[in-house]
């Protein structure tokens, strides 16, 4: 679980977080996420991995607002190894569900090239087999 604290820089003239924001609070989530389980995205580029966003949706529930706490759960949805798929719930201090979303990435080497992860990183492939939610 992840946590963010909504900056007043992220709220437009409406007085509510940009939807744009929510996007970037999955983003950080995910290298949270990906830190939390042993594997800091840091690590993953000493390695010479990559992990472009494929695609990305949100679906904005109620709106957020300068200075709360959303906590931010990320599960891992899909993983055939050189793809990841990931689903994101993000509740206020209330618990409300404010953003549901998904995002999916790629898992490349500096060339661009897929990894074979399972042959490549089978530490790294074990660890998100194991986290897959059924």
């Amino acid at each position: 679980m992840s946590e963010h604290t909504v900056q007043y820089y992220e709220t437009d003239k409406m007085g509510v977080t940009h939807h744009s924001n929510y996007i970037r609070w999955m983003e950080e989530a995910r290298v949270e996420f990906l830190k939390k389980i042993g594997w800091d995205y840091a690590k993953l580029e000493e390695l010479g991995i990559v992990s472009p966003v494929l695609s990305v949706a949100c679906e904005y529930k109620i709106p957020t607002y300068f200075s709360e706490q959303i906590l931010i759960d990320v599960k891992i949805t899909d993983y055939k190894g050189v793809k990841l798929s990931l689903a994101y719930e993000m509740k206020n201090e209330k618990g409300e569900v404010v953003c549901t979303g998904t995002s999916k990435h790629a898992f490349l080497n500096t060339q661009g090239r897929p990894v074979r992860m399972k042959q490549e990183y089978p530490a790294f492939d074990e660890t998100l087999r194991s986290l897959l939610s059924s």
